[in-house]
């Protein structure tokens, strides 16, 4: 006779089951429900659903206020999290579109706790990413992801970049000090695209534009060969369309 383990049926373990049920009917009350409620809502008898209320606010997932249950820390927690990985899927979908339209690698990078930090990368074997031969954090100032973020920086927060990251010329074609970077970012315009060539690598030029992120800043960037550089103009501006027009359609936001 076949039995369930070998007839391909998973065990399913009950007490986790009833304990995601608890956590679902408390989902359903935003100010909060009693455990009689939330019992019979989960279709528990009253002495197990207590005895998973109890086990659950003392791991954190819930709390009790004024009676009724509602949720804590620990579920906000997982809550952040699957929001951000929903995030990050639509940034990963939406640089891969951007890849196919254009023609070009795309890149999405953010300023994040003092660091720049690249977030994620769309290219192809015929059309390949920037290799990161030299630290990408430490050598900002030679590349235009780097150049655009520390222009969306305030003064105090790009001086302290600086401070940790000196001014150093990474190609024949970098920027050659740091008076040199802050003229430059002095004249950045606000939401103009920021180009540099050979800068970072030789014989690649590259074009960025910065992208709402709230309060911090966010950048979006595409790179090319050197022998294809009339392109690059053309290629950030279609970008700076498509970007501008997920925004405004509410379907896409970035939070850093």
């Amino acid at each position: 006779m076949a039995t369930a383990a070998n007839a391909g049926v998973p065990t399913l373990i009950g007490s986790v089951q009833r304990a995601l049920r608890l956590l679902e009917a408390v989902g359903a009350h935003t100010d909060g429900a009693p455990a009689k409620q939330l019992a019979r809502e989960a279709g528990l008898p009253l002495p197990t659903a207590y005895h998973l209320l109890r086990t659950l606010t003392h791991e954190g997932y819930l709390r009790r206020e004024n009676g009724v249950f509602v949720f804590g820390e620990a579920a906000e927690r997982l809550a952040d999290g699957g929001a951000m990985q929903n995030r990050r899927t639509k940034i990963s979908r939406s640089l891969a579109e951007w890849r196919d339209a254009i023609g070009v690698p795309v890149y999405f990078a953010v300023y994040r706790e003092g660091e720049i930090e690249i977030a994620g990368v769309a290219d192809t074997p015929s059309a390949p990413a920037v290799e990161e031969w030299a630290d990408f954090r430490e050598t900002g100032h030679a590349h235009a992801i780097g150049q655009c973020l520390l222009s969306q920086l305030d003064e105090k927060a790009r001086e302290d970049h600086l401070d940790r990251h000196p001014v150093r010329a990474v190609t024949p074609y970098s920027v050659r000090d740091r008076r040199a970077l802050l003229d430059r970012l002095a004249t950045t315009e606000r939401m103009q695209p920021v180009v540099e060539r050979q800068e970072y690598a030789l014989g690649t030029v590259c074009a960025a534009i910065p992208v709402p992120a709230g309060s911090g800043a966010a950048t979006m960037a595409i790179s090319l060969p050197l022998h294809q550089q009339e392109r690059l103009i053309p290629a950030i501006e279609q970008l700076r369309g498509e970007v501008g027009r997920l925004l405004g359609s509410l379907a896409f936001s970035i939070s850093i």
